[in-house]
C-alpha cells in the first residue's frame, strides 16, 4: 500500500480552540464550508465512522496490552484510514479534490490480505461465536457492530441520494469482516476459548 503522505495530502491546520458555539443551533459545516444539520446521514455517517474510531482505539490499547503487537499496528492503520473515509465523508463531491484523503482500493486488498493470513491459523468454525471470552475480543466485536451500522448509514445515505466516494461502503463492509476475524484470532493467540452459540442455553 502507498504511504499516506505520498498518495494524499498532509492536513495543514492549527487547533487551538475546542469550542466554537457554532453548532449550538445545531447545525454543523462541512469540508467545503456548507451548513447542513447534524441530524443529516451524511453527518450521521461520518459520526458512526468517528465513533467505530474510537471503539478501534480501545482494541488498539487491548491489543498491546495482549502483546499482540502485529494486530495492534494493523488497528492503528485502520484508525488512519478510518479517519480519511470520514474526510471523504464529511466533504461533498464537488469539494473532494484529487489528494484528499479517503480510502481506497489498496486499503480494501489490504483488509482482505489481513483477513486471508488471519483465518488460515484458525480453527474452522463450527457455530456462530457470541462477544466474550474476554475483553479484546468483546471490544473487537463491539468495533464490527458500530462498523456495520455505519455501513448501514452509507448505504442509505446513498439510497436518497447523497453520492459518496465509491469506496466507502466496499470499506466498510471488509473491515467489518476484518474485525470479525481479528476478534476469533485475538482469541486463538491468547490461548482463550470461544464463546460458542447454543441456542437451548437460555
Amino acid at each position: 500500500m502507498a504511504e499516506q503522505g505520498k498518495e494524499f495530502r498532509e492536513p495543514k491546520l492549527t487547533i487551538n480552540r475546542v469550542y466554537t458555539k457554532q453548532g449550538d443551533g445545531g447545525q454543523t459545516r462541512l469540508v467545503g464550508g456548507q451548513l447542513i444539520d447534524k441530524h443529516d446521514l451524511r453527518i450521521e455517517g461520518y459520526g458512526t465512522v468517528d465513533e467505530l474510531n474510537a471503539v478501534v482505539g480501545a482494541c488498539v490499547v487491548g491489543a498491546r496490552a495482549a502483546g499482540l503487537i502485529p494486530l495492534a499496528e494493523t488497528l492503528v492503520r485502520t484508525q488512519n484510514t478510518l479517519f480519511n473515509l470520514g474526510a471523504i465523508l464529511a466533504t461533498l463531491p464537488e469539494d473532494v479534490g484529487a489528494q484528499m484523503p479517503r480510502a481506497t482500493a489498496d486499503d480494501v486488498a489490504a483488509l482482505e490480505q489481513s483477513i486471508d493470513e488471519a483465518n488460515e491459523q484458525l480453527p474452522t468454525l463450527k457455530s456462530f461465536v457470541l462477544p466474550g471470552g474476554d475483553r479484546l475480543n468483546a471490544d473487537l466485536h463491539l468495533a464490527r457492530t458500530v462498523c456495520r451500522r455505519a455501513e448501514r448509514q452509507c448505504v442509505r445515505l446513498r439510497a436518497e441520494g447523497g453520492q459518496l466516494d465509491e469506496w466507502s461502503i466496499p470499506y466498510l463492509n471488509r473491515l467489518s469482516d476484518a474485525l470479525f476475524v481479528w476478534s476469533r484470532y485475538a482469541s486463538f493467540k491468547q490461548g482463550i476459548p470461544e464463546v460458542l452459540w447454543s441456542p437451548n442455553a437460555t
